[in-house]
């Protein structure tokens, strides 16, 4: 999700997008049935070893882990004029059934700051918490639908109040907005190469399905030099230094934090409309991020 305005995409897929993709189960078995962290794939799981993550089980009603995420607080339209005022209230984000859920809700909601929103939403940040360089990152989402809603599950680099943005680069695991309800995209933004000129890719659901259908494992492997995009472990997306335009830099070297939220409007997915019900739900089934195995 970039932080500044965003115009049509620019598509730079790597891989051919014609295998199948296959939403995975709750969480990973073995073979005598238990619970496993280890990535999906045989492949992965040899490469990867558990690093962070966050498997949402604290009590129904209660709010994230405050240990490992921090709730963004206002109405400022976010650099993308977005329309929803982001709140801490388990109204918008809460725990529920071992998983997170981001609601954006239609209502009047004015903050302390005085600004006034129609609608409110939640914006949850790892930074300060949790931030790594390279690795896998993952999350198990079921998203929401509808005109003007935009979710994403996204990676700041943590380096963002010094440098600004995008010399701290993103890295966009995965966007969906509303109105292509069988997409979802994925992108990096830094400095040269960002809004309208991002690297970024699209992922869509053969046969017809749509993402709030059901869960679906949103990931990034993130190595020195290069980026690749999965969505149910189908590879989609690479991304190399050597495609940057010349003589622009790339800026994914260092640790980037996690975000993960639910937009309302924008300059991308346009404002709701007549059709659009509310409220609608992100739900998050886990966030686990892994590092190389040594």
């Amino acid at each position: 999700m970039t932080t500044l305005p965003r115009g049509p995409i620019l598509l730079l897929s790597l891989a051919s997008l014609s295998a199948l993709a296959l939403s995975l189960p709750l969480k990973s078995r073995t073979a005598a049935g238990s619970e496993s962290l280890l990535p999906t794939s045989r492949q992965a799981a040899e490469h990867w070893t558990l690093s962070w993550s966050d498997e949402f089980d604290g009590p129904n009603g209660s709010r994230p882990d405050p240990a490992k995420w921090k709730s963004e607080i206002g109405g400022n339209g976010w650099g993308n004029h977005e329309l929803e005022y982001y709140t801490d209230r388990t109204e918008n984000s809460r725990l529920d059934q071992g998983k997170l859920i981001i609601e954006a809700r239609r209502e009047d909601f004015t903050g302390k700051d005085g600004v006034t929103r129609q609608f409110t939403s939640a914006r949850l940040i790892t930074r300060g918490a949790f931030s790594q360089a390279y690795g896998r990152f993952a999350a198990r989402i079921k998203l929401p639908h509808g005109q003007g809603m935009w979710p994403a599950f996204w990676l700041l680099g943590d380096d963002i109040e010094k440098v600004s943005w995008p010399a701290c680069g993103e890295i966009d695991i995965m966007e969906n907005i509303g109105k292509e309800p069988s997409s979802i995209h994925g992108s990096m933004h830094g400095p040269g190469y960002s809004g309208d000129f991002a690297f970024t890719s699209t992922y869509k659901l053969p046969g017809g399905p749509k993402f709030s259908d059901d869960f679906h494992v949103f990931a990034v492997e993130w190595e020195p030099n290069v980026v690749r995009f999965y969505t149910d472990d189908y590879l989609y997306a690479t991304f190399l230094p050597a495609q940057l335009p010349a003589g622009k830099k790339w800026v994914f070297d260092h640790p980037f934090f996690i975000i993960l939220n639910v937009a309302v409007g924008g300059d991308w997915p346009g404002p709701p409309d007549a059709t659009t019900e509310f409220p609608q739900q992100m739900l998050v089934d886990y966030v686990r991020v892994y590092k190389q195995a040594p």
